[in-house]
Parts: structure tokens; sequence; C-alpha cells
């Protein structure tokens, strides 16, 4: 999808014809002649894709500038040019190439597997593992083509399980790429601060990309210039030279895998750590639950003498007013006056006898 420029040199004279023509296709690729381009003749296939270099044709260039190159585009190309004094007709050979430019490598259950896409001619793919000793590895891998003529690449193997790291090489004839992946490691960390170590090769690295349980992006780093994600701002408290990322004010939310990507023209190296956080008595966590149980403490306190505290006050109600005793204990105002009219009519009976 660059731009290239095929060189095609003449001896200048007047009335100047030039043709590009596609040797395989026979198809017209541009055409210059009466001062001006003739777009008439061209294929579709190269409209608004060509240019000459108009202000050097009169110097004898004729080279042409092809944009958004496509693997259709390669083969030979034909450059003609005619004036009065004679023609040329050179061959200029267009060779393509996609180059490969990231490669993928993620374990899946018991799988480790390993791809890459938007390449051109096509790749190969081979395994290596940290072992110094020769080990056969089980692996299947399939090459697909795509409509642009490009190639896919993946393939995938068992874990075994030795604790061994796994590098994926797929390669051109044009350039390679590698990316290695280390076996997961577990650390216990501080809610209070916590670095998390990124392991990195001995080549100079210049890209570096820190995720959360694979997917929510940390922090972004191309050469010097470092980008943190909104939602991470409050937890990351810097990065290192070598890729170690030092998190702060952490919770339960921030238990989980981190995975450090390091990556440079030719390799990616990916360690993945379960970070597991320790709360220590007085962490913030800590002081707000037993700060909470301090509450919930006096609350039933509080509750229990006010409790208290009606109940004595009506025991001295009760006491003071034994009238108000008995109506609580079930009899009317009615009621009440009735018994008082009985004992008073006992009392004077029990005066008259005496």
């Amino acid at each position: 999808m660059r731009s290239c420029i095929l060189p095609c040199s003449f001896q200048p004279g007047e009335e100047l014809v030039i043709h590009w023509i596609q040797v395989s296709t026979g198809y017209t690729v541009h055409s210059y002649y009466h001062n001006q381009d003739q777009f008439g003749r061209q294929d579709p296939r190269f409209r608004d894709r060509t240019s000459l270099f108009k202000d050097q044709i009169s110097r004898g260039n004729a080279s042409l500038r092809l944009t958004g190159a496509k693997v259709q585009d390669q083969g030979p190309y034909k450059c003609y040019t005619g004036t009065k004094t004679g023609t040329k007709e050179p061959i200029i050979k267009l060779n393509m190439h996609a180059p490969v430019r990231k490669v993928d490598i993620q374990q899946v259950e018991n799988r480790i597997t390993c791809s890459s896409e938007g390449i051109f001619p096509e790749p190969e793919l081979t395994w290596s593992t940290s072992s110094q000793s020769s080990v056969t590895l089980q692996n299947k891998t399939t090459v697909q083509r795509t409509e642009q003529q490009l190639y896919s690449i993946s393939s995938s193997l068992m874990v075994s399980g030795t604790d061994l790291d796994y590098s994926c090489t797929i390669s051109t004839p044009t350039n390679k790429r590698r990316a290695t992946w280390s076996q997961p490691t577990s650390i216990n960390g501080s809610a209070t601060e916590t670095t998390i170590p990124c392991r990195s090769s001995n080549t100079p690295l210049t890209g570096l990309i820190w995720r959360f349980n694979h997917s929510h992006i940390i922090l972004n780093r191309t050469g010097t210039d470092s980008t943190v994600s909104e939602e991470w701002r409050q937890q990351v408290e810097s990065v290192s030279e070598s890729g170690s990322l030092t998190l702060k004010d952490l919770s339960s939310d921030q238990e989980g895998m981190y995975t450090c990507e390091l990556s440079n023209a030719e390799e990616t190296n990916i360690t993945n750590t379960f970070l597991r956080i320790e709360r220590s008595p007085d962490s913030p966590n800590n002081i707000a639950a037993i700060a909470g149980g301090v509450i919930l403490v006096l609350g039933i306190i509080a509750a229990a003498a006010a409790a208290y505290f009606i109940y004595k006050k009506m025991k001295k109600g009760k006491n003071k007013n034994p009238q108000a005793a008995k109506i609580s204990n079930g009899q009317t105002s009615e009621q009440q006056k009735m018994t008082q009219t009985t004992e008073d009519d006992s009392a004077e009976g029990k005066d008259e006898l005496e």
C-alpha cells in the first residue's frame, strides 16, 4: 500500500511520446504525449494511481510513480519513449512484498497460538523453546490467502507441564519477527504500592503495552512517550525504563492478570503476571471496614440504651398512676369507674356493721 518509483530515462527530443505498459497483461498504465497526460487508454486498475515527474521530463526523466501498490502490480513493466531521434523500450521488474509487521501470541486453555496476517510472499512459521535440549513441538499450522492476495498464517501447539518459554518466528525472504510467550507467574502485592516486573531481552525494545485481564489497556509507550488510559490514571504511579509497572491505591477490583508486551522491529516479548493484593491492617480498605464495624457496634449500644430508657420511664409512670396501670392492663375508663364504686360501697357497708 505504499508508493514506489519505476525508473526510466531517455534522450530528450521533439515530439516526445511516453507509454508505460504492464507486460504480463498488456494494460496501459500511463501515457504522455502532446505535452500532457493522456488517460483515455489507461486501464481502470491504475486510475488515479500514476504520475510522471513533469518538471523533469524535459531533462530526460520518464520515471513513473505508482501509489497504493498491490500484489497484483507485481511483474515486469515496459517504459516506451519515442522522439524524432529514436525510441527506447527498457523493461523494469517490480517486486512486491508485504513484511511481517506484528506477531500475536497468546494462550488459550492448554494451547499456545501464534498468528500474523497481511503478508507477501507466503511466510514460514517456526517454534522454539527456552530449553537447551531438543524438544519436539506438536503443532498445527494453517496458511490462507485473502482477496488482496496477501497471506495469513496461524499455528498452535500443546503446552507441556514444564516451565518453558515459547517463541514463534514468522519470516519471509525480506524480513522476520519473533514473539516470545513466558509462563504466567503470581505475585502478592500491597494495596498501597506494588511493582509488577516485565521480562525483557538484551535487544533494545522501543514499544511497550500494559494490559489488564488481556483486554483493558493500562499504558502504551512508544519511544519515550507514555499514554495512560483514563480509568487507570489514579492507579499508575510510574513505569521504569525496563518496562516494570508501579501501581498505587489498589483494591480487589485490580486483582487479576497483568500482561506486559515489549517490542521492537524484530521481536515481541509477552509476560503474564497474576497479582494478588495483600491488605495491611492500616490500609484504607481495612480502616474503612474497622470504622464501619465500630459504627455498627455504637449503633447497637445506642439503640439498647434508648430502649432501656423508655422501659424505665414507662415503669415509673405506672407506679405514680395505679388507675393508668389498670387501664393499661386491659380495663376501659368506664370499667375503672365501676370498679371504684363497688369498692366504695363495700367500705360503707363495713362501717355500718361495725
